[in-house]
């Protein structure tokens, strides 16, 4: 949602809660008001219709409200009646124009008149509650929605103008790539908080592009001058083993030596790549046929796999096309395929798949693996020696990268699934 939708929800929330209550009071202010006025009209009506019985005692005989709008009845004298005080009270009327009973508010008072006592009533008129709150009704339902609507053209034409530096700035930063060395412009604005808002996103900014290039920098000279060292080392190891005048001891040694230099040599290559691949350092897209990939990495591993009597069986029931960098595919599926056949015993089958944009590679296997830590750097089921632990993060942090959403179960054996976008047209 968006943030002006988002305060308009919350205004429109707030407008009921107030206008509902301001309307309760409204309505029993103005219940009051009208109460009162007709109290004091019938007051008034009292006093002319007393005076009128002292002019012409004839009408004290009136007992019935059906020629007017007071009626007259001799009460006998009591200490309740001497006390007695005018009463209001709401009641009921058969009116002819309605043919219906409708509202009345009736005052009740006593008088004395040559020494007797009567009782008048006078009755007026009065509103219907049910209408009054019907009719409040809608004219506080028709007040709410023009506020409401009031505040959307609001939002949508005045405030869409004051918070443009706001989702200008929201625009540019979604656009905006560390790699390249491009700066961002931003939207002249008066607003105070929108300005130091510019200013600490630019200050964010350059801190974090001089951090990439630092890091970028890094990596390749540390890949540079790690690998040259290691690789120097193992070739003269490899010269030494050549010599005649060592003994199998020795000879053991220096094997040991070299494979675990290699070993290590493999380890800096994968954190290196590990961290190119996190920094975005590949960026050149093509068009990939995945199919064609995967024969590739297939024949590339036909040895090893022959090595471990590992059978390969590869289906195709989509050509798959995806645009990607093609080393880090190569690598993803490598280490996938390579993975399966360390990890497989020998004489068995490995069974890779490509059908409705996703692929699985499968091996045969007892017990499920740990989902929580296999994917972690470092991990390592096995016993297998040559193994970095680094295979498996390397393929995740490639898949992550392209939101090809790789993850592993167990159905029969260990299956790896990565799933792809349909972002070009596959058959």
């Amino acid at each position: 949602m968006k943030l002006l939708n988002y305060t308009t929800t919350y205004f429109a929330f707030l407008l009921l809660l107030i206008i509902t209550v301001w309307a309760l009071i409204f309505y029993w202010q103005m219940l009051d008001e009208i109460y009162d006025s007709m109290d004091d009209g019938l007051e008034n009506q009292k006093m002319l219709v007393i005076q009128k019985a002292i002019k012409d005692p004839s009408i004290l005989q009136k007992t019935n409200f059906d020629d007017g709008y007071y009626t007259f009845r001799k009460v006998t004298k009591s200490d309740k009646i001497l006390s007695h005080r005018d009463q209001y009270r709401d009641t009921t009327m058969y009116m002819l124009n309605e043919d219906d009973f409708e509202p009345v508010r009736l005052l009740e008072s006593i008088f004395r008149h040559e020494d007797e006592y009567y009782k008048v009533k006078v009755i007026t008129s009065m509103v219907e509650e049910d209408d009054l709150i019907e009719d409040l009704f809608y004219s506080i339902l028709w007040l709410y929605i023009g506020m409401v609507v009031s505040i959307l053209l609001l939002n949508n034409f005045l405030l869409k103008k004051v918070w443009h530096p706001f989702y200008d700035l929201l625009r540019k930063l979604k656009n905006f790539n560390i790699e390249s060395d491009q700066e961002i412009h931003y939207a002249e604005t008066n607003i105070e908080e929108f300005k130091l808002l510019n200013k600490n996103v630019d200050r964010l900014l350059k801190k974090s592009r001089e951090s990439y290039v630092n890091q970028k920098q890094f990596i390749e000279n540390a890949s540079h001058e790690l690998q040259t060292p290691l690789a120097i080392s193992i070739n003269k190891l490899e010269l030494l083993l050549e010599s005649e005048h060592l003994n199998e001891k020795d000879i053991s040694l220096l094997a040991d030596g070299i494979q675990n230099l290699e070993r290590l040599s493999k380890f800096n290559k994968s954190l290196l790549l590990l961290s190119k691949i996190e920094n975005r350092q590949f960026e050149n897209i093509e068009t990939l046929n995945i199919n064609q990939v995967l024969q590739e990495i297939i024949d590339s591993l036909e040895d090893l796999a022959d090595l471990r009597k590992i059978n390969i069986e590869f289906e195709q029931q989509q050509q798959l096309l995806f645009e990607g960098n093609k080393e880090l595919i190569f690598i993803l599926y490598v280490n996938l395929i390579k993975n399966a056949i360390i990890h497989s015993s020998k004489n068995n089958r490995i069974y890779i798949n490509v059908a409705q944009n996703e692929v699985v590679i499968q091996n045969e296997g007892e017990h499920s693996l740990n989902t929580a830590v296999i994917f972690q750097r470092f991990y390592k089921k096995s016993g297998v020696k040559s193994s970095t632990g680094i295979g498996l993060a390397l393929a995740k942090a490639i898949a992550d990268k392209y939101e090809l959403g790789l993850h592993y179960q167990f159905r029969e054996g260990h299956l790896f699934l990565t799933k792809f976008p349909v972002n070009l047209k596959n058959s």
